[in-house]
Parts: structure tokens; C-alpha cells; sequence
């Protein structure tokens, strides 16, 4: 009996500062071309004379996002995959050699195998005032080695120092007014922001790292948003040994800015302020009481954002 089954086309893409690899699983092909708009115009044009089923490439940071948008205007089926997983991946079939067609195909096959879901494209606004919050946490991170130099360093190199972090306090302000006036210029986003600063130790920098980071907050259960941020503990047991619960995977950025809002919090907010006050009374180390007050503001936010209503401390307390 002859039947015809339909293939299916998985892409995986292996990015380069100036090249992007391309293979083409199952059929073996393997092509490369610049990195460049005209060379992504050329990859997308071979590429769906295949009609794939999922184009996969590693987020490699920023490289990749020329490629991933571009498929995105192209109504292509893109996958921007964490690298940690492709390399399990790797490690789980056993694949130790490594070059660019060999990560090319390899990328493709963790396409195939584990059928990654597809990416989502954030809205244009919404991806710049993520940049803009991750810009400006570059910033207090240089910002703060600069404040620590000029604290061991002789008072001759102070003048070396003090432009410096004039420049850079400029500059975060700057940024900082930016990202208001995104939030400010769309309805949407500016009731949002609306409902999470209305919860004490949440300000401006916080609000816009949740609103362009999570947009799923609101929308999903409580045990789900705690993971998403990676503040959900992580069961270490097996038969009779019991590990420390940890946390880990989940958006770095959000965390660590929840995490710097929650100092805050910590003081100006009475529910905060008691949570932590107990749980470092019942002999929790200071940092594991900061991530369950972190956890309990996500539960706190996704459910205030679910049913559209302001922070009540009574009622949170209730």
C-alpha cells in the first residue's frame, strides 16, 4: 500500500556575530549566510520553499533578533530557545562534537524531538521599554563598582570617578522618564500601571519591568506566575534525602527588580514588613524570607491584575 507521509520540517539556526548556519532536518540541508538584512532575506526565502513546521535559533542575547523578527513578519513559525536546554539536549544524546554546522543541526533536532512551543513577539513598545529596563540596570550595576572605587581609591582619582557617575545618574534619569512616557502614551498599559503602583513599594521601574516582561501576569493561576518569575521553591528529594528547596529558572530580570522593590516594600509596607519580620523569627536565613515576600507580591500582583482592583491591605491581611 503506498502512502505518502507528510514531513515534518524542522530549522534549526546556529547564530554568529556575522553568520547565521541554517540546517534543514530531515532532508540534510545545510546552508550559511550573513547575518545582515540581506542575508536573512535570502535564509527566509530558502526556508520556506519547505514550508516548516518550527524555525529554532538559541537566544543568544541580541544577534538573533534580526532573524527572529524577521520571521515574525513573515508569519514563520520561529522559536527563540533558551541555549541551557539545547545543551541538555546535547548532553542527553550525547553529542560532544561541536562546530557551526554541527550546532546548526543539532538545533534543528532539538526542534524535532522536543517540539519547543512558538515564540510569541512582543509589541514594538512593549520589547523598547524592556530594553529600556535593562538598560537602565546595566547602568546602576556600572553605577555601583564606580561608587565602590571611589571609596578605596585615592582622592586624586576622585575627579577620574565623579564625571563618570554624574553621566551615569544622567543618563538612568533619562531612561527613567522614557519608559513613563511609553506607559503614559498607551491606555492599556497605564491602568495596569495604575493597579500595581497602587501597592506600596512599587514604583515606576518595577511596574514597566512587569508590564513588558510578564504580560501573562493577570492571566494565569498563582502557582503559575511564581514560577514564571522563578520564585517558586523546587522539591530536591529522592527516597530518603531530602535537599534544601531552591529556587531557579524563571525571568532574572523581573526577579531582581522585585527582588530591589521589595527592600522597599519591606519598609514602607505593613504586610511585607510582618510577613518577613516572621518568617525571620521562626529561624529563616534573611535572603530566603526576601524571595517569600517576593513570591507572596507576585500571588498578590497576579491576582490584583485577574480581577482588576487596587491594593487593599485589609483585605490582603484577610
Amino acid at each position: 500500500m503506498n502512502t505518502k507521509m507528510k514531513q515534518s520540517i524542522n530549522v534549526g539556526v546556529d547564530t554568529g556575530k556575522t553568520q547565521l548556519d541554517i540546517h534543514i532536518r530531515p532532508l540534510g540541508l545545510f546552508f550559511s549566510v550573513e547575518n545582515s538584512s540581506k542575508g536573512i532575506k535570502e535564509a527566509l526565502k530558502n526556508i520556506r520553499k519547505h514550508n516548516p513546521e518550527r524555525i529554532v535559533i538559541e537566544a543568544t542575547g541580541r544577534l538573533e533578533m534580526p532573524f527572529v523578527l524577521a520571521c515574525s513578519e513573515a508569519k514563520l513559525p520561529i522559536v527563540r530557545a533558551n541555549p541551557i536546554h539545547i545543551k541538555r539536549f546535547a548532553g542527553a544524546i550525547g553529542r560532544r562534537a561541536k562546530n557551526d554546522r554541527l550546532d546548526a543541526e543539532l538545533i534543528a533536532h532539538y526542534a524535532e524531538a522536543i517540539k519547543p512551543q512558538l515564540t510569541i513577539i512582543k509589541a514594538e513598545n512593549i520589547r523598547l521599554m524592556s530594553d529600556l529596563v535593562i538598560r537602565r540596570n546595566q547602568l546602576l550595576a556600572m553605577q555601583t563598582m564606580e561608587k565602590n572605587r571611589i571609596q578605596i581609591l585615592p582622592k586624586s582619582l576622585h575627579a577620574t570617578i565623579k564625571p563618570i557617575l554624574t553621566a551615569m545618574k544622567n543618563q538612568i534619569t533619562k531612561l527613567e522618564e522614557k519608559l513613563v512616557k511609553l506607559i503614559e502614551e498607551s491606555p492599556e498599559y497605564q491602568s495596569k500601571n495604575t493597579l500595581l503602583q497602587s501597592v506600596p513599594g512599587i514604583g515606576n521601574i518595577a511596574a514597566a519591568s512587569i508590564i513588558s516582561n510578564v504580560p501573562e501576569l493577570g492571566y494565569i493561576t498563582n502557582k503559575q506566575a511564581a514560577s514564571l518569575i522563578g520564585v517558586a521553591p523546587i522539591t530536591r528529594e529522592s527516597g530518603r534525602y531530602k535537599g534544601k528547596r531552591v529556587i531557579q529558572g524563571g525571568r532574572a530580570q523581573v526577579r531582581t527588580v522585585l527582588y530591589m522593590a521589595m527592600m522597599s516594600a519591606m519598609q514602607c509596607n505593613p504586610v511585607f514588613k510582618a510577613t518577613y519580620t516572621r518568617l525571620v523569627a521562626a529561624g529563616k536565613p534573611k535572603k530566603v524570607a526576601i524571595i517569600a515576600c517576593v513570591r507572596k507580591m507576585v500571588v498578590i500582583l497576579n491576582s490584583m491584575l485577574r480581577d482588576g482592583v487596587m491594593w487593599d491591605e485589609n483585605i490582603i491581611k484577610n
